[in-house]
């Protein structure tokens, strides 16, 4: 005979189960309704959800991590003190890691349905009394309340009941851009379930940059997740070996073997996926996620390079609203992978010259970037190049300032990239600036040109 407990699911089951009790308060209302303390194979499990029965049951909220952590200290001394040991360490353990319950949705899934049945077996059990007292009535108001406990209540998020949520510090996790100057401006980097997004015209360096932002990833030794939709799969991950090790691209064959030894020291992962242009859509990357995920594949950080290129999942009549919706698709992806996202958007032929690129650069839509956290421009003028310089303008920014302008150094060949302290001057004086500047270099040169005798 099947035993009424969670035994045949194991010790990690169980402490998913109470940590997603205490963690999700809709959860655990729902749970409440048809879960036994004694389904918890385990002491120290149930006298951890008991206490938190408990204080929803006296005071009709649920309690927040700092009033479990005073009950924990203050009322468990009716317990051993082994199994006050083993709650409190339990409790530490929950509260430590950012890291979400593996399998969430499976775990609640499972445990509900496994405590809907119990209670409605034993209301089938109670009904056979009754039936011998001809109680219908009684016997089918019993069976549908049996039916009805444990069902779906989450009717949104509850001003009062969910107080203590709107006071809980939020985990972004962020990853490190590798860039200081920028780090300190958007908290750490980009966080997880954001999206990011580099601005910048065709050929100033939209690949290479991320790159870069992928090697920072790879090299802190996360798992790195990188579709190219233009270049080749080989193409990127060449571009990483440079970036990772500093040989120049052009030199990568003559440093084959120096090149396989520090790609092996590297602590993360990195895997590049190729698709033709405007071949794979949101949807694509979805399934291939999965795939990833049901290999044990756990991702850290998604780059697309670059959004422009995706296959729009439902075709509109125009190309904005194709780009707008794929850009809230990849932010949705960040949301549900609960890791960052990084792409890319192409300025229309405004930002091949600028000075600094704004989002008024942006091509074809200019509501396509509003899903986004963070937002970047890159712009590099043909003296910019020559001399390994850039301009980075930070147009957008949930999580600090923005408007912002930092000077670069940007070396290509062996995508090198670093950000320097942000400058003071306005988008407008760098443009007379550089006009200036570009006037000058002109000068020089039909100087020269009259001296020669051209």
């Amino acid at each position: 005979m099947e035993r009424a407990d969670f035994s045949k699911y194991g010790k990690a089951f169980q402490e998913k189960l109470v940590q997603l009790i205490l963690q999700e308060r809709i959860f655990a209302d729902q749970i409440w309704e048809v879960l036994d303390i004694n389904f918890l194979e385990l002491k120290y499990l149930q006298v951890f959800v008991s206490k938190i029965f408990e204080y929803k049951e006296k005071y009709g909220v649920h309690p927040s991590h700092s009033m479990v952590a005073t009950i924990l200290r203050s009322e468990l001394e009716k317990e051993d003190e082994a199994t006050q040991k083993l709650v409190r360490d339990f409790f530490v353990k929950i509260s430590t890691t950012d890291i979400a319950v593996d399998g969430a949705e499976y775990v609640k899934e499972v445990s509900l349905d496994f405590c809907r049945k119990q209670k409605l077996k034993g209301a089938i059990l109670k009904s056979v009394d009754l039936l011998q007292k001809s109680s219908f009535e009684e016997i089918s108001g019993l069976i549908n309340e049996a039916i009805k406990l444990g069902s779906d209540n989450n009717f949104g998020y509850d001003y009062k009941a969910d107080f203590e949520k709107r006071f809980e510090l939020k985990a972004r996790n962020p990853t490190t851009t590798g860039w200081k100057t920028v780090d300190d401006v958007c908290g750490g980097g980009l966080g997880v379930g954001e999206l990011g997004v580099v601005v910048a015209p065709t050929g100033a360096g939209k690949s290479m940059v991320l790159v870069h932002l992928g090697s920072q990833a790879v090299k802190l030794g996360k798992t790195v997740i990188h579709y190219t939709l233009e270049l080749q799969d080989t193409t990127i991950a060449s571009r990483y070996d440079s970036c990772i090790t500093g040989v120049p691209l052009g030199d990568l064959h003559g440093f084959k073997e120096h090149i396989y030894d520090k790609v092996q020291e590297v602590e993360g992962d990195l895997i590049v996926k190729s698709y033709p242009t405007k071949s794979a859509s949101v949807n694509t990357l979805k399934t291939h996620l999965e795939r990833m995920k049901q290999r044990g594949i756990d991702v850290d950080m998604i780059i697309v390079d670059y959004a422009d290129l995706l296959k729009p999942t439902v075709a509109h009549k125009e190309k904005r609203t194709e780009l707008e919706t794929i850009y809230e698709e990849l932010r949705g992806i960040a949301a549900e992978q609960n890791c960052p996202v990084w792409t890319a958007s192409q300025t229309n032929r405004s930002g091949l010259n600028a000075e600094v690129i704004t989002m008024e650069s942006i091509s074809e839509a200019f509501n396509k970037c509003f899903v986004a956290d963070f937002i970047f421009s890159l712009s590099r003028t043909v003296q910019d190049k020559k001399e390994n310089t850039a301009r980075m303008f930070v147009a957008k920014n949930r999580n600090g300032p923005d408007g912002i302008i930092f000077p670069a150094f940007m070396e290509t060949k062996n995508v090198k990239i670093k950000v320097l302290e942000q400058t003071d001057e306005t988008i407008e004086e760098i443009t007379v600036k550089t006009a200036k500047d570009q006037l000058q270099e002109l000068k020089e040169k039909y100087k020269k040109h009259k001296l020669s005798g051209g």
